[in-house]
């Protein structure tokens, strides 16, 4: 797995905003989880800095949040993400 600043570093501004905009514990909507996926290396690259939480939306799909330490990382001191 790509570092985490890397990944998060290649996400566009709205995107990397978005997620802040979440918090910590958010349920990421999918054009989240496909950005994460694309600035990871492609369809399904992000599933390792996202993870189901266990519930299901009304639709049935399974609710994403950020895995822990990606969380930390965002949320965090350590909160940097190069300028692209």
């Amino acid at each position: 797995m790509a570092d985490i600043a890397a990944v998060l570093g290649r996400l566009s501004p709205e995107e990397f905003d978005g997620l802040r905009a979440l918090g910590p514990a958010g349920h990421l909507p999918r054009h989240l989880t496909d950005a994460l996926d694309r600035a990871a290396g492609g369809p399904g690259a992000g599933r390792g800095y996202y993870v189901p939480t266990g519930s299901v939306s009304a639709t049935g799909g399974p609710h994403f949040v950020l895995r822990s330490d990606v969380s930390g990382w965002l949320f965090g001191s350590a909160a940097q993400v190069p300028q692209v």
